[in-house]
């Protein structure tokens, strides 16, 4: 696996390749936002790990014109900014998770390998999933019912997908957990509970159906 660091404090950069490259990943490191993109445009990285303010081209835009390029390699943005706002942004430029600085090593780690997990696993797999109305693209990251549209946070499609690619089986919550958070989420398993609720506040009620002392399966009823 090739990662690309693109990452304008140097001593944060080569301590995350030297790290990295310990784990038994192939890493490049550059300092700005242009050649950033010019490096991650070639096509051969299996993750981009991304600062948001560089030099040349800020975060946002290298992953925006990574995105409209037709790129989708996994990317993991980095800020030292906190804040809905600055989150939202980010994922909504195509980026696939976000980190606050300072962030630990081990937490980054799982992050990364999660997100080449998840890759991996829709690798020769169709990336859109078709339920009743419901239309789940995961290699553009986009859900629509019906004709329309629906917004989702990044938490909230990772869900979705989990219970869109095991349409009409029960899904744990355990399971959701797994893939969703990874083993670096040690807060309260009901986090489940709360991102299911949004999800059948934004899609329709009926559709998430909460197995009892199971799980949650996608049905298809309107």
């Amino acid at each position: 696996m090739r990662l690309l660091i693109v990452e304008d404090e140097k001593r944060l950069a080569v301590s995350l390749a030297k790290g990295l490259t310990a784990e038994g990943y192939a890493v490049d490191v550059v300092h700005d936002g242009l050649e950033g993109l010019h490096r991650a445009g070639e096509g051969v990285y299996d993750l981009v790990i991304l600062d948001i303010m560089l030099p040349g081209l800020n975060g946002y835009r290298v992953c925006a014109a990574l995105r409209a390029a037709g790129h989708d390699v996994p990317i993991l943005m980095l800020t030292a900014k906190d804040g809905e706002y600055d989150e939202a942004e980010g994922l909504d430029t195509g980026a696939d998770d976000y980190l606050t600085k300072p962030f630990s090593y081990v937490v980054l780690v799982a992050r990364v390998k999660a997100l080449l997990r998840r890759r991996g696993q829709g690798a020769g797999a169709s990336p859109v999933h078709v339920h009743g109305d419901l239309r789940v693209d995961t290699g553009a990251r986009r859900v629509f019912l019906g004709e329309d549209e629906v917004a989702l946070t990044a938490k909230e499609f990772a869900v979705l997908e989990q219970l869109v690619v095991r349409a009409g089986q029960v899904v744990s919550k355990a399971e959701i957990l797994e893939h969703v958070w990874d083993f670096a989420y040690d807060g309260d398993p009901n986090i489940v509970e709360v991102y299911v609720s949004a999800l059948r506040r934004k899609l329709r009620a009926g559709l998430i159906r909460t197995v009892r002392g199971a799980g949650y399966r996608l049905e298809t009823g309107r």
